[in-house]
């Protein structure tokens, strides 16, 4: 059996998936008369000019074309149009003039292996598409199983609890996901410009896509936007391949949600499971990815208010409507519009109306409720069960209620057209959206610009040009639209009573209610169309990729844990070769190292150092031109045990508050005032009460409050609440309060490790003897203090000859540190040569310390 681990996940999906090939690159677009550029660069003297002539372009990637795609048996062609309605093609209008769009995605239809080329060349010259075709084996897995029956109903929060309740998962329809991820990547790369063309993704069919893209370009520019919920992190982490999908979307530079509600979710998965923390940075959201900033969007989209005008002004709308409104003349009507599936509460909608006519017998006869019923995405036994219900249910009101004259339930189960819907729109005094669950639903945009209506529907339907306008909306709160619907009433759709109760208030209101509530909205629809959320979709993923050639950028990981990682440029590995030889022609030397995830390893249970590091410790230390200290946030009675065979080191514990020069010397302070801790202790005792999981650390000159433990949202959460409280009774304390990973620290004003360095260096200055050779390894954010030190330290005028500084992180990640090692192994192989290289004599006097002690 295969292994099942993420670095053989793709050799399972469809071969050595991740070792991609330059594709096979198909002509690109033309965007200058007479050249045609293939995308591959050029040798060419003039390919400069030639790609600054070329238009701002945009790839559009998506699970389906925006195309109509028709079999025309008489000529045995295909036949091929723009589908208008398609939100693809709508967000065009978001982009300037001259920007050109390029659309990646598959057909609605099989299209025989012998035209695909045909094909391809034709809806490229005549549609700026490039069709993904997948076969249909693939196709049927990827679409109709893992996307239909897997990922959809667990962002609606459904679990497979039992087979009849959803598919359970399915590896090989994984693979299949996985592969057809891939299709679509090989034909963004026949296609894309990496270094000047944007990539904007689309939905959930594809997340994984970013993963394949950023192994192949480093620095491409890649957008993504989820239009369906992202469920919450109970349910999200049941799916076997959770952290595979969370690192495909955080190889973009910007991902895009409808609501905060679905990016939390997003974001509180990535900390629970990735162990990643987000921060605003100017009001924007930004996740730290392994030094690059993955940014988070919350805008709903809009709809496309030109569109929808203009089928106001059909005449076969004004008909409809006046057929509409005679019709259901003397009655109110109540509309609803959704697709047939489970999550769209059309049953819930059904029994609120029956539960409202049975408690109000005076609207019995003049209420209305007419349900469109759209016809269904997916099919299962769910769907067909839901239909059943809705049928039902409808006939059994209508027997109750019903009379020879009066249907209370119209279902209108067939496709609608256009000019139909938007009748029904403009005659609804009231719109019920009712889903237990829905990404955004633009129902509700779509029903108030149609009431606002249009000339030629306000004389159709017999209403005057000056007259107000009203509307009223019920919306479930578990919709994506809610939110920016603030004059709308707002219900839980499983509280059948109050469903009913809202639809009443709805129905009752006064006309000069509705008008103000409408007139809000309308505001708001008109003015975030589908326009205003693309161009700012597209002006924030500009901004996030800005910085992309500012730093040096290589990939890791295997299969799809690819992830890049992005640096400074002056940052890189430190070779060992290169220090041991500055090391040897230096005579005055200083050395600062951190203890936990520097000399000995961060996970490792055991804390106190191997035979190997005391060994390495002495040597260093022993030789008579080495000063040589451990910097760590420790205690001092820790250090000073494990540390004990190590006569002439130097110690600095506490992040400095304690400091000594060797075995033989006194522990000296660095700071005295202590009187705060007596005022931090019972809040951070208050804290620890209220926080499963999280406890105190007691130290001699600090008091650490530890939650990596508890709850990462709600420790998270606390920590917040506890830093500022303390800052506040801290205010004139002198002492500061730092949050650190998975912790909040009480210490001394002015106690860092960069004082213990900066000390030590301006003492071997005072003595005349400067340092030449200066190294600081250190793995963690107080260990900055150190880097940032030892550089201003031996900047200063005192320091007549600059001498050799290497500040070294432990771990390829942001930081002040010129140069990085990858862990402790690295370290302790440099200690090596270091230590091999020195010249351990016994010392005959102990200048240096005694004049140390003095100062202290």
């Amino acid at each position: 059996m295969p292994s099942r681990s993420c670095a053989n996940l793709l050799d399972m999906a469809c071969g050595d998936i991740l070792d991609i090939p330059t594709p096979r690159a198909l002509p690109r677009v033309m965007t200058v008369p007479g050249i045609i550029t293939d995308g591959h660069g050029s040798s060419d003297g003039d390919s400069d000019s030639m790609l600054s002539s070329c238009r701002e372009r945009k790839i559009i990637v998506a699970n389906m074309l925006p195309l109509h795609a028709q079999r025309d048996t008489m000529v045995k062609k295909w036949l091929f149009s723009l589908d208008e309605d398609s939100l693809l093609l709508q967000l065009k209008d978001g982009f300037s003039p001259e920007t050109e769009v390029v659309y990646v995605g598959s057909l609605k239809v099989d299209i025989e292996p012998s035209e695909q080329e045909e094909v391809a060349q034709r809806l490229l010259d005549e549609f700026k598409c490039v069709p993904a075709f997948v076969p249909h084996d693939i196709q049927e897995k990827f679409y109709h199983n893992f996307c239909k029956q897997q990922l959809w109903p667990l962002f609606h929060y459904m679990l497979p609890m039992c087979p009849d309740h959803g598919d359970r998962f399915d590896r090989q329809m994984w693979q299949a996901y996985v592969s057809a991820n891939k299709i679509f990547a090989d034909k963004v790369m026949e296609v894309v410009n990496p270094e000047d063309d944007y990539i904007w993704i689309q939905d959930y069919h594809l997340m994984v896509l970013p993963t394949f893209l950023r192994k192949r370009y480093h620095r491409v520019k890649l957008g993504f936007f989820l239009h369906s919920p992202f469920p919450s992190s109970e349910i999200y982490r049941t799916l076997p391949v959770r952290d595979e999908i969370l690192k495909g979307l955080l190889n973009c530079d910007l991902i895009g949600f409808h609501t905060f509600d679905y990016a939390r979710h997003f974001l509180s998965c990535c900390s629970r499971m990735l162990g990643l923390d987000y921060e605003s940075k100017r009001g924007h959201i930004g996740l730290d990815y392994f030094g690059r900033t993955v940014y988070i969007k919350i805008l709903p989209v809009g709809i496309h208010m030109g569109r929808l005008e203009s089928v106001m002004n059909f005449s076969s709308t004004f008909d409809k409507a006046k057929e509409v409104q005679e019709k259901f003349k003397g009655k109110k009507v109540i509309l609803g519009v959704d697709d047939m599936d489970i999550f769209k509460g059309i049953s819930l909608k059904l029994l609120a109306f029956e539960y409202l006519l049975q408690q109000d017998k005076n609207l019995q006869g003049k209420l209305v409720l007419v349900q469109i019923v759209n016809p269904a995405r997916s099919s299962g036994k769910d769907v067909q069960e839901a239909k059943r219900e809705t049928y039902s249910t409808a006939e059994r009101i209508n027997q109750i209620y019903g009379r020879s004259n009066y249907e209370p339930v119209i279902l209108i189960d067939r496709p609608v057209p256009r000019h139909e819907k938007t009748a029904y729109y403009a005659v609804a005094e009231c719109c019920l959206v009712n889903a237990v669950r829905d990404g955004m639903n633009l129902v509700p945009y779509k029903y108030i610009v149609c009431r606002q209506g249009s000339p030629g529907m306000d004389d159709a339907m017999g209403i005057k040009a000056d007259s107000p306008r009203t509307s009223m909306l019920v919306v479930s709160e578990f919709i994506g639209c809610s939110p920016s619907l603030s004059g709308a009433i707002r219900v839980n759709p499983w509280d059948i009573e109050a469903v009913a109760e809202a639809l009443n208030v709805a129905i009752t209101m006064s006309d000069s209610e509705k008008q103000l509530r409408h007139e809000k909205h309308y505001r708001y629809v008109s003015s975030h169309d589908v326009a205003y959320w693309a161009r700012s979709f597209i002006h924030d993923l500009e901004r996030a990729c800005k910085d992309h050639y500012s730093k040096r950028c290589w990939g890791i990981g295997l299969g799809l844990g690819f992830r890049v990682i992005a640096l400074s440029p002056s940052f890189r590995k430190l070779s060992i070769d290169h220090m041991v030889s500055s090391y040897r022609k230096t005579q005055r030397r200083a050395i600062f190292l951190d203890y936990d995830g520097t000399v000995v390893p961060q996970s490792s249970l055991i804390k106190a150092p191997s035979a190997e590091v005391i060994t390495l410790l002495n040597s260093l230390s022993n030789d008579p031109k080495n000063t040589v200290y451990i910097v760590s946030g420790r205690g001092r009675s820790s250090l000073s045990e494990w540390l004990a065979p190590c006569e002439r080191l130097g110690i600095a514990a506490e992040h400095g508050y304690f400091i000594r020069g060797s075995k033989m010397s006194d522990w000296e302070c660095l700071a005295s005032d202590l009187e705060w801790k007596p005022i931090v202790e019972p809040v951070m005792k208050l804290y620890t009460e209220a926080t499963d999981g999280s406890y105190i650390e007691p130290k001699e000159s600090a008091l650490v409050w530890h939650h990596h433990d508890a709850d990462p949202d709600f420790g998270s959460c606390q920590a917040k609440e506890l830093l500022d409280h303390l800052e506040n009774v801290l205010a004139n304390e002198p002492a500061v309060v730092k949050r650190g990973q998975h912790i909040v620290e009480v210490k001394p004003q002015g106690v860092t490790k960069g004082l213990v360095a900066q000390k030590v260096l301006s003492i071997m200055v005072d003595n005349g003897k400067p340092p030449d050779f200066v190294m600081c390894i250190g793995d963690d954010r107080s260990d900055e203090d150190m880097f940032e030190s030892i550089l201003s330290s031996v900047s200063s005028p005192s320091v007549t000859a600059a001498p050799d500084i290497f500040a070294c992180t432990v771990g390829q990640k942001p930081s002040k540190a010129k140069y990085y090692l990858d862990d402790t192994a690295d370290v302790l192989r440099l200690l090596r040569g270091l230590a091999n290289a020195s010249c351990p004599k016994p010392r005959h006097t102990a200048h240096f310390q005694v004049a140390f002690d003095s100062v202290l």
